[in-house]
């Protein structure tokens, strides 16, 4: 084979964790890398430390850079340029910017952000990207690395809204896929929890709900949310669906009609 590169992982909204000290040499893998927590909230110009460990059998050098974090319109996470809209990247300093860790072994890194001047209130995203040095194994460059979101919030007006853009309906492998837009007008990422959407179908007498899985939508941004049917509804139905993102706070509603 000639020279490629594999990346063994790549995780952005979460980090799969394996205690260092979880099973005997022999069972661990030959390269591995896991920090806690996977998720970092600072608070205007603050401070935080991550716990990077190495569960592998080899020792590694870990290189930790900066870059953008996006998520596409389905809530699946993305490595974006350093510098774009609402971006922390350049806000965030870290050290060490390199280091060695043995197997086994876990050491600390921290990350601070300094908010700038008439920063735009609100949420703002990035990722600490940890990544190792690559090894030659068998013809083949080896490297792994793994994203750390860290969300910086600007101080100022924090701005909470919703809206319900459409609603339209496709198949796959046997079942029928709802797909609600939803728009995050306000300055704050919304954490949409598992039964927080639902919609319901109505035709005639016959009734059912259905409630979405849970998805981030970042500041001013737009994604759907899929949710799916496999009940026996056909023809025109009514679809009623709301988002309430918050307990205590009211939800947003619109009435859609709908051919399954």
């Amino acid at each position: 084979m000639s020279r490629a590169t594999v990346l063994l992982a790549v995780s952005l909204a979460s980090v799969a964790l394996a205690p260092a000290e979880a099973g005997s040499s022999a069972t661990r893998p030959p390269l591995a890398l896991t920090a806690t927590p996977a998720h970092v909230s600072l608070v205007g110009s603050g401070r935080a430390s991550l716990r990077v460990t190495n569960p592998g059998r080899s020792p590694v050098v870990v290189d930790v850079g900066r870059a953008g974090f996006s998520l596409d319109r389905r809530g699946r996470p993305r490595v974006a340029p350093r510098r774009g809209v609402r971006t922390a990247a350049s806000w965030l300093s870290i050290r060490p910017a390199r280091f060695p860790l043995a197997a086994g072994a876990s050491r600390s890194v921290t990350v601070s952000s300094r908010v700038p001047e008439r920063a735009e209130p609100g949420d703002h995203d990035a990722l600490v990207l940890l990544t190792t040095r690559p090894r030659r194994r068998a013809g083949i460059v080896v490297k792994m690395r793994i994203g750390v979101v860290v969300v910086v919030r600007a101080p100022g007006r924090v701005v909470r809204r919703l809206a319900l853009r459409g609603l339209r309906v496709r198949r796959a492998r046997g079942a029928r896929i709802l797909e609600l837009g939803v728009s995050n007008r306000g300055n704050v990422t919304e954490t949409l929890e598992r039964g927080r959407v639902w919609i319901s179908l109505e035709r005639g007498a016959a009734r059912t709900r259905l409630r979405a899985e849970a998805r981030d939508l970042r500041p001013r941004t737009s994604g759907v949310v899929q949710l799916v049917y496999r009940g026996g509804l056909k023809g025109w139905v009514t679809a009623r669906a709301q988002v309430v993102a918050q307990p205590g706070r009211p939800g947003v509603m619109r009435t859609f009609r709908l051919e399954l």
